[in-house]
């Protein structure tokens, strides 16, 4: 996210494999957060995709960009999760999971956040259950921005994210009166699919 909401640091090594997991879970930590500028949206359009199933949503998306601006964007994102139970969707892990907000899975979510180290900024209201905040803190985990033992990522994957995660991108993938964000939806859907593969195989 372009200002993180946690307090964290590390100094771990980290191969290229992982660091580019790690930006995907940031770019979708960014737009999810938030509706993008301009300058991130001419940042999104230059995405280059290949013949994979991933790389093809890269370029899906670099096209939805470049037809988008700042304001189509942000309406967009308004009509998608303005407001509690406003928007088309709603986020959140514990909605997902329970079918109500401020849930068990945030609870969980907060314990697990206490026995990482993490410490939430004063002053942010979101429910740390977002699915932003939550990609933020994959991308984090990933990137060796906290100090974690290997494999914390897949635990808190697992844990937090495998039993709805995919759902939520499907849901936004297929809103119909969205571009931008279905094709986000689209990106979301496709690399959790790789992720969930991944883990599997090196089960």
């Amino acid at each position: 996210m372009q200002e993180s909401i946690f307090h964290i640091s590390s100094d771990r090594v980290v191969d290229e494999i992982d660091r580019a997991r790690a930006q995907e879970y940031a770019l979708l930590a960014i737009l999810l957060s938030r509706s993008p500028d301009r300058a991130m949206i001419e940042r999104v359009a230059l995405l280059r995709g290949d013949a994979s199933l991933l790389g093809a949503a890269h370029a899906d998306l670099a096209e939805a960009a470049a037809r988008a601006d700042e304001a189509s964007a942000a309406r967009e994102y308004f009509d998608l999760f303005a407001g509690l139970g406003q928007g088309a969707l709603l986020p959140y892990a514990s909605h997902y999971l329970t079918g109500s907000l401020y849930g068990r899975p945030l609870a969980r979510l907060r314990e697990t956040f206490q026995h990482l180290g993490i410490e939430r900024d004063r002053g942010h209201s979101e429910p740390e259950d977002h699915v932003a905040i939550l990609c933020e803190i994959m991308a984090s985990l990933i990137g060796g921005d906290l100090a974690v033992p290997p494999g914390a990522d897949r635990e808190f994957f697992e844990k937090h994210l495998a039993r709805w995660i995919r759902r939520f991108f499907v849901d936004l993938e297929n809103v119909k009166s969205a571009d931008f964000y279905a094709r986000v939806g689209s990106l979301g859907r496709t690399f959790v699919d790789v992720e969930t593969e991944a883990f599997a195989l090196s089960a």
